[in-house]
C-alpha cells in the first residue's frame, strides 16, 4: 500500500496539481487544490480497494449486496483522510503550499444521493462493513439532482435542482464497459414451458464506482451507482431536418431515470418515473450480481451460498420477481426452484410501521410497465396462499400490488431496526405473515459510523476521548465506557464542558456568518433536525415553543432559561402540510425573534438545504436532542444516536430507538415524556381527544389561538387553519395528547440546564454510554444473523 508521509503526499498533490489537472501552484483555484489532494488520497485507497477485491476472488468468500434508492454519504474526501489516518500530515502539506485544510475540504460538494435516515444508514453500513472487512457491494443510483435543493422564500420552502455533480467528482470511476439493458412495458409470449418478455422501451445502465474504505485503510468495498443513458442517444435524421429537440429526446428520456431522487409521485408521470427507478435500480445490479457470480463460480442453485441480497426498504422489492424472471425465464431453472433460491438468497429491512408507507403500486400502471413481472407476483401470491391456506392478505388486493407483503413473502429474513420496531411490526404491518412465518422476522437495531458522527465531526471530544482512554474506541465504540470514572473528576468534567461550548461558538460564529444569524451561545442548543413529517411532530416542538414565548411575555423579568431552538429538515414537494410546518416555523422565528421582551431568553432558526455537512455542524453543538415521534411511529432513528453519542442528552418519546437509548444511557439522562405506543391506540379510541386535551391544558389552547388569529401571518390570517383545524380534530399523531408532558418535560430541561455541573455530567454519560449504537455492531448482526457472512481481516 502506498504510504503517504508529509513529503510525499505534498509531492502527491503537486503531481496531481501539474498532469491531472495541468496547473501549476501560482495558477490553480481551490477547486484544483481540493481536486489535487483527493487524487491523492484516491491513490492510496486504490491499493487496498484492489487488494481487498483480490483476496475476495482468491478466497471464494461471500459477498454482501445492499440495495438502496439512497446513499447519503456526504463529503468523502474527509471520510478518506480520516480513515487513513492522514489528518496531520494532509494539514502540513496543504500548509506547504500555503493553503488551509478546512478551507480545502469545505469546497467539496455534499453528494446528494439521499434525503434522511434510510441513506445515512446505508452510507454508515458500507463504511462499517469496510471497516470490519466483510466484501460488499451498494447498489444505488447516480442522481444528477439528488432531492433539491432548499431554500426559503417568504418563509416558504422553494425548491431548486441539486447541482453536486456541477463540480468534478473526485471519487467515482466510470465504467463504460459495464452497461445492462433495462426494459420497460411491451408484451409476454408463450412457446410452450418457455415465457419470454419483449419490452417495448430500453434504457442502459452505466456503472460508476466509488470505492469506500474503512478505518485504517485495510479494507475498501464499493458503491457502485447506476447512470441511466440511451441505447441510440442521437437522432441524425431528426437533427438533418431540423428537429433539434427530438434528435437528442432519447438521452434526455434516458437520463429523466437518474436524475431527480424521489421524483414527485402526485401525478401518473410521477409515479411511472418512480417504478422506473426502482426497477431500473434492481435490474441492472441483478444483472452486474449474476454476472460477477457466474464469472467466478457458475452454478446458480449454489448463489444463496455465495451472494447475501439485501433490500433496504421496499424500494428494491421487484428484486424478488426480477431474479425469479431471470433465474426461470433466461437459465431455465423451474420456477418452484427459482423461487426458492431468491428466497434464500434475498433479506428485507423494513423501516416504517405507517402502512401507507409500505409501498404499493396500481395494478394497471405496474402491468403496463412491467407485464411480465405482475404475472410473477401472482405466481408467488397462489404459491404462497396454497402453502398458507389459512392467509387472508393478498399481494394483489384492492387494484394494488403490495411491495411489503411481497417483500416479505420473498426474504428468508425480515429485520426490524430497533426492539421496539421490530416487536410492533409482529403486532401491526406484519402480523399475519408473522404468525405464518414466525422465525422469519428478527431485530438489528441501526447504528452509526463512529468514524464520521465523532472522530471526524467533533474533533475537539475525539481529542479528549483518545488522550483519556487511547484509540482502541474508533472501532470498537463500547470501549467509550472506559470513560465513566473519568466523569468523577471535576477537572475532566469541566474540559468535557468546554468542549461543548468551543463548538457551540464554532456554530454560532458560522451562523452570523452564513446566516447573518446571531446567537449567545450559552443559550440551551435544543435541536431538531430531520425529514419534516407529521409524525417526526415539527408542530408539536412549535407549538410549545409558541407557548413559552407567550408565557416569557408574560413575565418576562422572571428567571428564564435562555434557549436557541434549532430546526432543519426538508419536506417532499408534493407533502403540503408538511410544508405549511416549514412556513408556521418560519413565520413564528421572524415574530419571535424581533419580540424585544423575550429575544433575549428565546431565539428560533429554521437553517435551509439540510444535508451531512449541516449534520456534522449541528451534532457536535446540540445541547438537546429532539426526538418527539409518536411512539409506535418511529422505526428506529439514527439521529438520536449521533445526538447522544457527542454529548447530548434527549428529549423523547419511548419510540424507534430511543427506548433502547434510554436503557444504555439511563433514565436519570434522557428527558422522557409522552404516551407509550400502546398508550397511542387506546388514546385514539377517545372520542374527541384533541379537544379534552385542549380543553385541560390552557397553554395549548393560548398557542392554537394565536396561530388561527393570525399573529405570525396578519396579511392572511388563515394561513394555517388546515395545521389548526387538523390539530383541534383528528389530531391522528396526538400532538395535544402529548403537549403537556412535552411541556413539562422541557421545563425539567430548562431547570437541569441552569446547574452546568450536573448538565456536563448527564452529557458525558451520553458519550460514555452510547458505545453499543455503532454501526460496526450492527453489521456484525446482520453477518451472523441474515446473511452468514465473514470476515477476511479477522
Amino acid at each position: 500500500m502506498l504510504q503517504l508521509s508529509t513529503p510525499s503526499l505534498r509531492d502527491s498533490i503537486l503531481r496531481h496539481l501539474t498532469y491531472s489537472f495541468g496547473k501549476d501552484p501560482e495558477h490553480a483555484i481551490l477547486e484544483d487544490w481540493r481536486m489535487a489532494l483527493s487524487y491523492a488520497v484516491r491513490d492510496r485507497i486504490v491499493d487496498a480497494w484492489f487488494k481487498a477485491t483480490h483476496q475476495t476472488y482468491e478466497t471464494g468468500a461471500k459477498r454482501v449486496y445492499y440495495l438502496s434508492m439512497e446513499f447519503l454519504i456526504g463529503r468523502l474526501l474527509e471520510d478518506g483522510i480520516v480513515n487513513l489516518e492522514l489528518v496531520e500530515e494532509a494539514k502540513s502539506a496543504l500548509a506547504d503550499f500555503s493553503k488551509d485544510y478546512n478551507d480545502v475540504l469545505a469546497d467539496e460538494p455534499d453528494a446528494a444521493l439521499g434525503n434522511g435516515g434510510l441513506g445515512r444508514l446505508a452510507a454508515c453500513f458500507l463504511e462499517s462493513l469496510s471497516t470490519i472487512g466483510c466484501p460488499a457491494h451498494g447498489y444505488g443510483i447516480r442522481y444528477e439532482h439528488g432531492l433539491f435543493r432548499q431554500s426559503f422564500v417568504g418563509g416558504r420552502q422553494v425548491e431548486q435542482p441539486e447541482l453536486w455533480l456541477g463540480q468534478r467528482h473526485a471519487w467515482e470511476f466510470e465504467r463504460p464497459e459495464v452497461r445492462y439493458r433495462i426494459g420497460f412495458g411491451g408484451h409476454v409470449t408463450n412457446h410452450g414451458e418457455t415465457v419470454r418478455w419483449h419490452p417495448a422501451e430500453e434504457v442502459e445502465a452505466e456503472a460508476f464506482d466509488t470505492p469506500v474504505v474503512g478505518w485504517k485503510g485495510r479494507w475498501a468495498n464499493t458503491l457502485r451507482l447506476w447512470s441511466g443513458r440511451a441505447i441510440h442517444p442521437f437522432d441524425l435524421a431528426a437533427f438533418n431536418h431540423g428537429d433539434y429537440a427530438a434528435a437528442a429526446a432519447p438521452e434526455a428520456l434516458a437520463r429523466t431515470i437518474s436524475r431527480v431522487l424521489y421524483p414527485d409521485d402526485t401525478t401518473e408521470q410521477g409515479k411511472e418515473l418512480r417504478l422506473k427507478q426502482e426497477y431500473f435500480l434492481t435490474g441492472a445490479a441483478l444483472r452486474d450480481i449474476l454476472r460477477r457470480f457466474n464469472n467466478q463460480f457458475g452454478d446458480l442453485r449454489k448463489l444463496p451460498s455465495k451472494v447475501a441480497i439485501q433490500l433496504n426498504d421496499t424500494h428494491p422489492a421487484i428484486a424478488g420477481p426480477e431474479l425469479i424472471r431471470i433465474l426461470h425465464d433466461e437459465r431455465g431453472i423451474p420456477f418452484d426452484e427459482s423461487m426458492d433460491i431468491a428466497r434464500n438468497t434475498l433479506s428485507y429491512t423494513n423501516h416504517t410501521l405507517l402502512p401507507e408507507a409500505l409501498e404499493s403500486w396500481g395494478e394497471a400502471l405496474f402491468g403496463r410497465l412491467l407485464p411480465r413481472h405482475i404475472q410473477i407476483i401472482d405466481q408467488i401470491d397462489n404459491e404462497h396462499a396454497n402453502r398458507n391456506p389459512s392467509r387472508t392478505q393478498s399481494m394483489r388486493a384492492d387494484h394494488q400490488v403490495k411491495m411489503g407483503q411481497l417483500s416479505f413473502v420473498m426474504a428468508h429474513k425480515v429485520n426490524g431496526v430497533s426492539a421496539l420496531h421490530t416487536e410492533l411490526m409482529k403486532t401491526t404491518v406484519f402480523e399475519e405473515l408473522h404468525n405464518l412465518h414466525p422465525d422469519r422476522i428478527v431485530n438489528q437495531t441501526n447504528g452509526v459510523t463512529p468514524r464520521r458522527w465523532l472522530l471526524a465531526c467533533n474533533p475537539r471530544l475525539a481529542g479528549l476521548i483518545t488522550e483519556s482512554i487511547g484509540e482502541a474506541w474508533v472501532d470498537d465504540l463500547e470501549q467509550l465506557e472506559k470513560l465513566e470514572p473519568y466523569i468523577e473528576d471535576a477537572g475532566w468534567l469541566d474540559r468535557y464542558g468546554k468542549v461543548k461550548r468551543d463548538n457551540k461558538v464554532e456554530l454560532s460564529n458560522w451562523m452570523g456568518q452564513a446566516h447573518g444569524f446571531h446567537v449567545d451561545p450559552d443559550m440551551i442548543f435544543d435541536v431538531q433536525i430531520k425529514r419534516l413529517h407529521e409524525y417526526k411532530r415539527q408542530h408539536l416542538n412549535i407549538l410549545e415553543t409558541i407557548a413559552h414565548w407567550l408565557e416569557i411575555r408574560d413575565n418576562p423579568n422572571a428567571d428564564w432559561t435562555p434557549r436557541l431552538k434549532l430546526f432543519a429538515g426538508k419536506a417532499a414537494p408534493g407533502y403540503f402540510f408538511a410544508k405549511d410546518i416549514i412556513r408556521l416555523i418560519n413565520d413564528a422565528a421572524a415574530v419571535i425573534n424581533a419580540d424585544p421582551l423575550t429575544n433575549k431568553y428565546l431565539k428560533i432558526a429554521f437553517l435551509p438545504n439540510y444535508n451531512v455537512t449541516l449534520a456534522e455542524r449541528l451534532v457536535p453543538a446540540a445541547d438537546l436532542s429532539e426526538q418527539i415521534s409518536t411512539a409506535g411511529k418511529e422505526a428506529s432513528g439514527t439521529g438520536n444516536m449521533k445526538f447522544a453519542l457527542n454529548g447530548a442528552p434527549t428529549v423523547g418519546t419511548l419510540d424507534g430507538a430511543n427506548v433502547e437509548i434510554r436503557d444504555h444511557v439511563g433514565a436519570e439522562n434522557f428527558f422522557l415524556f409522552g404516551m407509550t405506543a400502546e398508550e397511542v391506540m387506546e388514546r385514539r379510541m377517545v372520542e374527541s381527544h384533541a379537544q379534552k386535551a385542549i380543553a385541560a391544558d390552557p397553554r395549548l389552547a393560548r398557542a392554537l389561538e394565536v396561530i388561527r388569529e393570525g399573529r405570525f401571518s396578519p396579511a392572511e390570517p388563515e394561513r394555517y387553519h388546515n395545521i389548526t383545524g387538523n390539530l383541534e380534530g383528528a389530531d391522528y399523531f396526538l400532538v395535544c395528547s402529548d403537549f403537556s408532558d412535552y411541556w413539562r418535560a422541557q421545563r425539567e430541561v430548562d431547570a437541569a440546564f441552569k446547574d452546568q455541573q450536573g448538565w456536563a455530567r448527564m452529557a458525558a454519560f451520553n458519550t460514555a454510554r452510547s458505545g453499543w449504537f455503532s454501526s460496526d455492531r450492527t453489521i456484525r448482526g446482520y453477518m451472523k444473523d441474515i446473511w452468514d457472512a465473514k470476515s477476511l481481516l479477522d
